[in-house]
């Protein structure tokens, strides 16, 4: 399966702007006080992060926004950003966010999932993940982002499996 990167990240701004971002975070956040945007290309950017949220305590939240304009069934985790060049995705690579909003316009739903529990998760399953998605087991299947010059890849994991996974990189025994 492949899908357009440039039309994918035109839409994401676009839906940065969108109204609800501001009810998503208000109700995600006790104490929500105001968000800002970020999207000129820089370090905060390149790190994940689109957008901060400030909270009436002065602590800043971020999170890099993920929106897909389907109501699917899983979770895109992005491996390689550059799949010739071998440069890690974002499920793959040390973030600066906080979290990931990972939003599904139709269903008018957004799943707040923390970054780092996301790479433990990650860690400990891609693998196997990708060894689904390469025989269609599961529903698990590989995405193709045909970026021009070089292609972004994703493993689509059921959402049920991607919150277990990262329920699961929460606990830690000794």
């Amino acid at each position: 399966m492949s899908h357009n990167f440039a039309e994918s990240l035109a839409r994401s701004h676009a839906q940065a702007r969108a109204p609800w971002w501001r009810e998503v975070y208000a109700t995600a956040f006790p104490g929500f006080s105001v968000m800002s945007s970020v999207h000129n290309d820089g370090w905060a950017q390149r790190a994940g992060i689109d957008r901060v949220i400030t909270l009436e305590s002065g602590r800043t939240v971020t999170v890099d926004e993920k929106v897909r304009d389907k109501a699917w069934p899983d979770i895109l985790w992005e491996y390689w950003s550059n799949r010739e060049r071998k440069v890690a995705g974002w499920c793959a690579k040390d973030m600066a966010c906080d979290y990931i909003a990972y939003a599904f316009i139709p269903t008018k739903t957004c799943y707040l999932l923390p970054a780092l529990q996301m790479r433990k998760a990650w860690n400990t399953h891609g693998d196997e993940w990708i060894n689904k998605a390469q025989t269609y087991t599961d529903g698990y299947r590989i995405v193709d982002a045909d970026n021009g010059t070089y292609t972004t890849r994703s493993v689509a994991v059921p959402i049920t499996i991607s919150l277990s996974a990262i329920q699961e990189a929460s606990v830690v025994k000794w």
